[in-house]
């Protein structure tokens, strides 16, 4: 496989949350009686030891998650912050996202992050809902993501993202409406938008099984999403990933290394990562996770060495995703085989159904394509030049 990649991205896991969202499957603890500052230094070793299996010079975009980052206390995100920057070198322009709950900072903790190259926020508001909020079991208001908003403009740090998410229960479209209007009106350079999904395990899906839980139907789901791209769209955010839209020049460099099927390091109790050929993800429970390290070990739970085929079908099931679609030139770059060779039967079987768009260039979704995405990858799947 002709594959020059060797840029590397880090995708870190903090765990903690001072309250448990009911929709939330991500990997999460609550945070009292936690072992947070033993777990910390664990993270760091485990970035270590992974850097003597796979080294990089440089990071091409650091990501840290949650959980709730910004549940650490200020100084236990200097301990975190100093050992990132040490170990995983990164340019100064490049882009290094933390993850934040509105109401959560304060200006200790934004200057901690200020003084190791945090150059990004990414902030879980949902909706601008008061009860719907309550109902989805956030301990923010509307009224903190306000005053958050305020208090980082007087820091003069700009560059935040807003998560949003419809078809919550009980959600209507009016409601919706209004929570797209407010969350464009604070002018930011860059939103993620997600339909709920129910995920297993969740305090959601129980109450859904249970019948305790309306959600919108289909239509109005659809609905939301449309309206979502036009009114984006309005405001000079263009959609540049399925449920991503951005000033021009602002989009998500860490998210785009995910589409363009780039490699990633994952770090941290759950974390998934990307690298050489192979998938793979830690031990969830942290005491799981933590076992390994004290045996300088790592913590990693499940591998998957990817095949050719499967390295083709990530590329466009990932690909795909983005609006510009997959470039034949990089396919062919990273693969050694021309992307209408491999797909000879399923891009015009797509193209013929208006589901797919071919230029020289590139193939990409077209308006219709885009409603049933995962219709579209699953093509993919089936057919394969042998």
């Amino acid at each position: 496989m002709k594959n020059k990649n060797t840029k590397i991205s880090a995708y870190i896991h903090i765990p903690f949350c001072e309250h448990i969202c009911f929709y939330c499957d991500f990997n999460k603890v609550f945070l009292e009686g936690q072992p947070v500052d033993e777990y910390i230094q664990s993270l760091l070793k485990e970035i270590r030891l992974t850097k003597e299996q796979y080294p990089s010079k440089t990071t091409e975009t650091i990501y840290i998650g949650g959980g709730t980052p910004t549940s650490l206390s200020a100084k236990q995100l200097d301990v975190l912050l100093k050992g990132v920057r040490e170990l995983l070198p990164i340019d100064p322009a490049n882009e290094f996202t933390i993850e934040a709950n509105p109401g959560d900072l304060t200006q200790e903790k934004l200057q901690v992050m200020k003084e190791y190259g945090v150059n990004r926020l990414s902030m879980g508001v949902q909706t601008f809902d008061n009860q719907l909020l309550k109902k989805i079991g956030r301990k923010h208001t509307a009224e903190d993501v306000y005053e958050t908003m305020k208090f980082l403009e007087k820091e003069d740090f700009l560059n935040v993202s807003i998560d949003l998410i419809y078809a919550l229960p009980g959600q209507t479209l009016e409601g919706f409406q209004d929570t797209l209007k407010r969350a464009i009106e604070l002018d930011l350079p860059h939103y993620s938008l997600y339909s709920l999904i129910l995920e297993n395990k969740t305090m959601f899906m129980n109450w859904v099984r249970q019948g305790r839980l309306q959600l919108p139907d289909q239509d109005v789901e659809a609905q939301m999403f449309e309206e979502t791209i036009i009114a984006m769209e309005k405001a000079g955010r263009h959609q540049y990933e399925v449920s991503n839209f951005a000033l021009k020049g602002q989009e998500s460099q860490h998210n785009l290394v995910y589409w363009n099927n780039d490699h990633y390091y994952g770090f941290g109790a759950g974390a998934s990562g990307y690298l050489g050929h192979t998938r793979y993800r830690n031990h969830g429970p942290i005491q799981h996770y933590l076992k390994p390290l004290k045996a300088n070990q790592l913590p990693t739970v499940e591998t998957e060495i990817l095949t050719l085929n499967n390295q083709m079908e990530e590329e466009l099931f990932l690909g795909l995703r983005k609006m510009n679609g997959v470039s034949k030139r990089k396919f062919e770059e990273k693969f050694g085989r021309a992307l209408n060779q491999v797909y000879k039967k399923t891009i015009p079987d797509l193209v013929q159904k208006g589901l797919l768009l071919e230029s020289d260039g590139h193939i990409k979704l077209t308006e219709q394509g885009l409603f049933i995405g995962n219709d579209v990858f699953e093509a993919f799947l089936i057919d394969k030049e042998e």
